[in-house]
């Protein structure tokens, strides 16, 4: 495939993910509730930003950070020092975590807690968590009780931490999971993995991606601990603009602030990569100028994608939820949030790939479409309890808590990859919309409620990225289901051939 045929195809992947919400809106706005017409307007620019941002990031992160992963992999295989190993995976789950664009997003909309420190205590979370997946496929642990010791420490943390922490940690754990760090971390993975030579290498190169979700969270919940901040919110300011040219203006100047974000959250990984290219890989011209042009092309999406969310999607996803949060509205916000949710996941490219692998490891015994079905029942209840929490003011422990021993409890009854993959799919389900449209749409609700936005509106995004472990794993319960009454059924066919046949009409 071409470049310009692959840009193309995320082009219309991108759009398929955020026209539904574009619709779901404009209808609410045209028909329902009233809001100004330069947010709307700006929401409309934001989503051609958001498209074609989308777009170009997922293609330069695949020419880009797939290869870097792949080739670092590749590299660090043929060293088998395992000093080394860790080391370099330690800091390029850093590098490579600060430059995740919902991260980004979610930093930006978390009041009390500076943005930058927010990022650099995730992305050391992810980090840590990198370099125990690494060990783990080295000395081949298994993953299951990795999964129980370390989320038996999140709950037990969770417990004695401030509650307006709680939240945030979770959903740090979700966003972290991206389009950024997902291809360089099961890159990487695989690469490592075939030092190994024995049947269960590759079976253990997958859960990577789940437990490197464990890391922000129980890094978000040690930072409560120590940091100190007011618990006070800060206002959230939505910008109005008198003209179109005023619009035109917002945007240009939000250009250069976005760009410096951007590229300083890349340059660790543009440092790393050179450092490496110079120091033991030397790749080819072709190749390493390929990896170059992915690079720019990664910029310049994140940079579009910063500036649709910043300009125009979040701030009219805020605005909807106050609306909505109205005495003469309020029913609306569960079902609504519950149709955006249904659309969001159905539109998730990574979602496809995923429902095809278990429909593969399942001997076709689990559709892909009852699979996709599946997974957007599970994603659109997830965002109504996440209303249910808006409304009622529940802590987000009555909710993860059970969520998170249901998924254990399910590992110990499907096989090892189910788990694997189940435990991986959170952050395909917990897209760039959940943190860009949905979480503001609950801040902007909890807050015309008179609720607190930090332990209401929050964790959004854990919950839609733990229903999938429940998903998946349950699909893997009727996955063995089904292969025992099909190994039933032969059994007694076996045994019914074994019998003598009386001919009844001989004489």
């Amino acid at each position: 495939m071409t470049s310009r045929s692959a840009f193309l195809e995320k082009m219309r992947e991108a759009a398929a993910s955020v026209l539904p919400i574009v619709t779901i809106v404009a209808v609410l706005c045209l028909i329902w509730v009233p809001l100004q017409n330069d947010l709307m307007l700006a929401f409309v620019i934001g989503a051609v930003f958001l498209i074609v941002g989308m777009a170009l990031f997922t293609v330069g992160s695949e020419i880009s950070m797939s290869q870097i992963g792949s080739h670092i992999g590749s590299r660090l295989t043929r060293s088998r020092n395992p000093a080394i190993i860790l080391t370099v995976s330690f800091l390029l789950g850093i590098a490579i975590t600060v430059a995740e664009p919902d991260l980004q997003v979610l930093a930006t909309n978390v009041p009390g807690i500076d943005t930058t420190v927010l990022i650099i205590v995730v992305s050391v979370g992810v980090g840590l968590f990198l370099m125990l997946s690494m060990v783990r496929i080295l000395r081949g642990i298994s993953l299951r009780w990795m999964l129980v010791v370390f989320y038996g420490l999140v709950f037990l943390l969770a417990l004695l931490s401030e509650q307006h922490f709680l939240s945030v940690a979770f959903d740090s754990g979700g966003v972290t999971t991206g389009p950024m760090t997902v291809p360089f971390i099961m890159a990487l993975g695989v690469g490592i993995a075939s030092i190994r030579s024995d049947a269960r290498a590759k079976e253990d190169s997958f859960g990577l991606v789940g437990l490197c979700s464990i890391g922000p969270i129980l890094a978000v919940l040690i930072l409560g601990f120590i940091y100190q901040t007011s618990l006070e919110e800060s206002a959230s300011t939505v910008p109005s603009y008198a003209d179109t040219v005023a619009l035109g203006h917002g945007y240009l100047q939000a250009f250069p602030e976005n760009l410096r974000e951007v590229g300083f959250a890349l340059l660790p990984i543009v440092v790393f990569f050179l450092i490496f290219q110079f120091a033991s890989l030397h790749l080819g011209r072709a190749p390493f100028l390929r990896i170059s042009v992915g690079l720019l092309m990664t910029l310049g999406g994140l940079m579009l994608f910063l500036t649709g969310v910043n300009v125009g999607f979040s701030s009219l996803g805020y605005m909807l939820g106050r609306q909505l949060a109205d005495p003469g509205w309020r029913f609306l916000l569960i079902p609504l949030s519950m149709l955006m949710g249904w659309f969001i996941i159905n539109a998730e490219p990574a979602v496809h790939v995923l429902n095809r692998q278990v429909e593969e490891l399942s001997a076709g015994a689990i559709s892909a479409r009852a699979m996709g079905l599946s997974l957007s029942i599970a994603v659109a209840a997830a965002m109504g309890l996440s209303m249910v929490r808006a409304l009622t003011g529940l802590s987000i422990l009555w909710f993860v808590v059970p969520g998170y021993l249901i998924s254990l409890a399910l590992s110990f009854f499907v096989p090892n990859t189910f788990t694997a993959i189940a435990f991986d799919s959170g952050g395909v389900a917990s897209g760039p919309l959940t943190a860009a449209f949905m979480l503001p749409f609950a801040m902007g609700a909890v807050s015309a409620m008179g609720g607190n936005v930090m332990t209401d509106a929050f964790g959004l995004v854990a919950l839609v990225a733990m229903m999938p472990l429940i998903t998946v794993q349950v699909m893997g319960v009727i996955s063995v289901l089904s292969a025992r009454r099909g190994e039933a059924s032969q059994a007694a066919s076996a045994e019914l051939g074994k019998l003598d046949v009386i001919e009844l009409w001989e004489a």
